[in-house]
C-alpha cells in the first residue's frame, strides 16, 4: 500500500495526480463510476490533480458529468486521422508535468493502454509511487507489471 511506503518519508498525506484516459475507459461497456474511482484512489492519498481526457467530440452532457464528479475535463484537440492517439499524447504530456512536480507523490493512470508505460517508468525513476487502474478486456500486462500498484475495476 502506498501510504505505508510513503509514511516514513512524508510528514503529510501523499498528494496524488490522477489522469483518466477517457476514450479508453469511459465507455458504456465499462460503466466507469468516477465517484467510486475517487474513493478507491483516496486510499493512496489526497487528490490534488484529477483530469479526464476526452476527444473533441465529447458531449456537453459527458463533460458536465465529469465536472460534477470533481474532475477536470481536458479536451484534446486533434486531427481527424487518429483522435484517440491525440488524446493519449495530451494526457501523457500532462502526466509528465506531475512526474516533475515536487508537490506530487503518487501518479495514477486510469487506462488499459500500454502507450502510457513510459510515463509510469519515468515516474518511478523520479521517486513517484505509481498506480494503474484499468479493466478487462485489454488491460495491458506490461503496464500492470511496471506499476507499483494495480487496481482492476470490474
Amino acid at each position: 500500500m502506498v501510504l505505508g511506503k510513503l509514511k516514513g518519508k512524508l510528514d503529510r498525506q501523499p498528494s496524488v495526480a490522477v489522469y483518466v484516459d477517457g476514450p479508453n475507459v469511459i465507455r458504456k461497456q465499462f460503466d466507469l463510476d468516477l465517484d467510486a474511482l475517487r474513493e478507491d484512489i483516496n486510499e493512496f492519498g489526497e487528490i490534488k490533480i484529477g483530469k479526464v481526457f476526452l476527444n473533441q467530440y465529447a458531449s456537453e452532457k459527458l463533460i458536465e458529468a465529469i465536472v460534477s464528479q470533481g474532475f477536470e475535463a481536458a479536451l484534446g484537440l486533434g486531427g481527424e486521422k487518429d483522435k484517440e492517439s491525440d488524446v493519449d499524447v495530451y494526457m501523457a504530456v500532462n502526466a509528465m508535468d506531475a512526474v516533475y512536480n515536487e508537490n506530487i507523490d503518487v501518479i495514477v493512470m486510469v487506462t488499459r493502454d500500454a502507450d502510457f508505460l513510459p510515463v509510469i517508468q519515468k515516474a518511478k525513476e523520479n521517486g513517484k509511487e505509481t498506480v494503474v487502474v484499468g479493466m478487462e478486456p485489454g488491460f495491458s500486462t506490461a503496464l500492470q507489471n511496471a506499476s507499483d500498484n494495480v487496481l482492476e475495476l470490474e
